[in-house]
């Protein structure tokens, strides 16, 4: 084991992890479903709010049962995509521009693969292009109103700054 893996292991279960959890009207598996096919692999856990144990005073229409109560997806080795929907008019999300997700890209054909996928359908704040401080950088809001950008350090251009 060299230095490295020897202090990432110590820290590793100190650290914390950053991922992002998303709260959805009512769509949050089609937006899932939509997110799987751009960045390809399996959700990790799907549950629907139908599965859980009756809870007594609660109860739930069919409609309800069938919204999503949690899903995991993994989309990189460090990034987990977590998400659900919400049940009741009070939880009702508002979606503004508070956040956005932020997708480091390793080679300029995977930022542009997923700009292209993800902004299906959706509105494109800045087109991908390359910018003043050395990176492949654009910005987009999907069709289910969230956030994101991708961004793509040309190590060649990075250098030169």
């Amino acid at each position: 084991m060299t230095n490295i893996d020897k202090i990432y292991k110590t820290y590793s279960k100190i650290m914390a992890t950053v991922n992002i959890y998303l709260v959805f009207n009512g769509n949050c598996e089609e937006a899932f479903q939509f997110y799987k096919n751009a960045f390809g692999g399996d959700f990790e856990m799907l549950s629907k709010f139908g599965e859980m144990p009756p809870q007594e005073g609660q109860e739930l229409t069919d409609e309800d049962k069938q919204k999503i109560m949690h899903v995991k997806f993994p989309i990189s080795a460090e990034t987990v995509l977590y998400g659900s929907d919400s049940l009741t008019p009070e939880q009702q999300v508002t979606f503004g521009n508070n956040f956005s997700i932020s997708i480091n890209a390793n080679s300029k054909e995977e930022a542009n693969s997923l700009f292209n996928k993800l902004s299906y359908g959706g509105s494109i704040t800045m087109p991908l292009q390359d910018t003043f401080w050395g990176a492949y950088f654009g910005m987009w809001t999907d069709q289910f109103g969230i956030n994101w950008m991708v961004n793509y350090d040309d190590p060649d251009k990075t250098q030169q700054h």
